[in-house]
């Protein structure tokens, strides 16, 4: 009999280590919204090492102006995952549409809020926004809801300012440039090019720490993955080699120098301007997740800010914040990328 539950425990093990390797829907789609962004670098490291192919996966990634649009293409069937944002896993739910965070990527927002040189004299509170044009990266994004953030900690409401969609990359160092804004709520690289040309002061930054507590509290959760409820049921071992990719390119950035880094990303995301792009990735190396993990004080923190300034939240009562972020995925990745 020894020998049978010898047998029976080596083919369980075979049995696991099978469906590891395979993904039931080896072919996904994954959508972002502003891929150069650094808010999404560990999703470009997971592609441009061949991490993804390394779990059995041909990964499409299918790139939009903001957020919002990403998520729009997950919920219309288009994509099949979404790198993203953490709030909008709360916002779903508060209109009875289920999607489930299964990897965080940054811990912090990492969006700046920049003025134009000839309005940053007059900031000295969100209260002096009121009736400025505001470029976020698309209406409805993680950097609308920042601005929104903002403004409610001086009781304003969303309206009290011009929210104009600018898109994550040349586009929205042009609109400030040409001043076709007033003020801009964005990320690296986007915001370090403004900085270094001068034209934008920065006033609130939340790629530090000091920055991050003052809009949203410490322990917070900015760019996830996330997919449908209905998705993960499906297609675990899909869901489980996402992950374990998306996990290995965290603890690869945890280990990385710039000039790694830098080596690493496509060429285009920093042009002519490699040195300056290294600068920008410095003021963000704090903002990465080291391991992937959600934590519920992360949760609390972001429902705490949404229900500040987002009606749906508002009226929602209460929301099953468990219910918006899977860690099982996380914890098994981390067993085979220490």
């Amino acid at each position: 009999m020894h020998w049978l539950r010898t047998l029976l425990a080596l083919l369980s093990l075979l049995a696991g280590t099978l469906a590891w390797s395979a993904p039931e829907q080896p072919k996904i789609t994954i959508a972002v919204g502003g891929k150069p962004l650094f808010y999404y670098l560990p999703l470009t490291i997971a592609e441009r090492l061949g991490y993804f192919k390394d779990e059995g996966l041909d990964v499409t990634i299918t790139d939009f102006p903001g957020g919002a649009k990403a998520l729009q293409s997950l919920m219309g069937g288009s994509a099949d995952l979404v790198s993203g944002a953490y709030e909008h896993t709360i916002n779903m739910q508060a209109k009875k549409q289920h999607i489930r965070s299964v990897v965080v990527q940054g811990r912090y927002a990492g969006i700046v809020l920049g003025l134009a040189p000839e309005k940053a004299a007059q900031y000295k509170s969100p209260k002096d926004l009121k009736g400025m044009k505001i470029g976020v990266t698309a209406p409805g994004s993680s950097t609308n809801m920042f601005v929104n953030a903002l403004l409610a900690k001086d009781g304003l409401k969303p309206d009290a300012v011009s929210i104009i969609g600018v898109g994550a990359t040349a586009g929205a160092v042009a609109a400030m440039q040409k001043r076709n804004i007033d003020a801009i709520a964005n990320l690296d690289p986007v915001i370090n090019l403004l900085e270094v040309s001068g034209d934008i002061v920065t006033k609130v930054d939340t790629r530090t720490l000091e920055g991050q507590k003052y809009v949203y509290g410490e322990d917070y959760a900015a760019g996830v993955i996330y997919t449908r409820e209905d998705f993960i049921e499906k297609n675990p071992q899909t869901v489980q080699a996402v992950v374990n990719a998306m996990v290995r390119a965290l603890r690869w950035i945890q280990k990385a120098s710039p000039e790694e880094i830098v080596a690493t990303v496509p060429p285009e995301y920093y042009g002519e301007n490699k040195a300056m792009y290294r600068v920008a990735l410095g003021k963000n190396y704090a903002a990465f997740s080291p391991d992937g993990k959600m934590t519920m004080k992360a949760a609390q923190n972001v429902y705490n800010v949404l229900k500040t300034f987002e009606p749906s939240v508002q009226q929602a009562g209460s929301i099953d914040l468990a219910r918006t972020f899977d860690n099982r995925f996380v914890v098994e990745a981390l067993k085979k990328y220490k």
